[in-house]
C-alpha cells in the first residue's frame, strides 16, 4: 500500500520536528511556571503528582519529551537517572512529562528512569500546551511533546527553559542552573 498525501505530509513534519532544535517557543525566563497535577508513576507506582506540592520543597526539573521508549526519550531519562542523585544534592526534584498514558509511564518509569524519579502521563498535552511544549501538526494540532526543559524555582517562576531535539545537553544545563540557583540560595 502506498502511503497518502496527508500520510506523507505528517511525515515529513514529524521529521521535521524531531530533526530541529530550538524551533519552538519556550516560556521565558521570570514567566509564572503554570500549575499543574498529572497522573504519575515512579518505579512503576502511580500517585498524583502536583506540581505546587512539589514546589514547596525546592526547585523542580519539569522536562517534556515526545515518547517514551523511543531512542532519544530513552537516552534522556537514562541520563536524568544517572544524575538524580546530583539534582537532590542541589535540592530538586525531576518529573519528566510525555503524551504517553499512564500505564506506559508505569513501565517507563521502572524500566528507563530506573526507578529514580516520576513521569507523568499527558495524554491530553494539556500541560504540554501551557508550558508551550506541544508541537502541532498543520490539520492535526497538538501531536506530541515537543523535547523543552524547564527549572521552575519554589516560587513558580520560570529559572530557565532549553528546547532542543537532542538530549545531550538537558540534563547538563538544568544541573548547572539548580547548582547555581542552590549557591545564590545557601541558608
Amino acid at each position: 500500500m502506498k502511503p497518502t498525501l496527508p500520510l506523507l505530509c505528517l511525515g515529513f513534519f514529524l521529521g521535521l520536528a524531531l530533526s530541529s532544535g530550538g524551533a519552538w517557543a519556550a516560556l521565558k525566563l521570570g514567566d509564572a511556571a503554570p500549575d499543574f497535577a498529572v497522573e504519575a508513576a515512579q518505579g512503576g507506582r502511580e500517585f498524583p503528582f502536583s506540581l505546587a506540592e512539589a514546589l514547596k520543597k525546592g526547585p523542580v526539573v519539569l522536562y517534556f519529551y515526545p515518547k517514551s521508549f523511543t531512542s532519544v526519550c530513552t537516552q534522556e531519562a537514562h541520563e536524568f537517572a544517572e544524575n538524580i542523585a546530583n539534582f537532590e544534592a542541589a535540592g530538586a526534584s525531576v518529573i519528566g512529562l510525555s503524551g504517553d498514558k499512564i500505564e506506559t509511564q508505569k513501565e517507563f518509569s521502572a524500566s528507563e528512569c530506573r526507578d529514580k524519579f516520576p513521569v507523568g502521563a499527558d495524554p491530553s498535552l494539556s500541560v504540554a500546551k501551557v508550558y508551550d511544549a506541544a508541537f502541532n501538526v498543520p490539520v492535526m494540532g497538538a501531536a506530541f511533546a515537543s523535547r523543552i526543559s524547564y527549572v521552575i524555582s519554589p516560587e513558580g517562576k520560570i529559572l530557565y527553559s532549553y528546547s532542543d531535539s537532542s538530549a545531550e545537553k538537558h540534563i547538563e544545563n538544568t544541573l548547572a542552573v539548580v547548582r547555581t540557583w542552590r549557591e545564590q540560595h545557601k541558608n
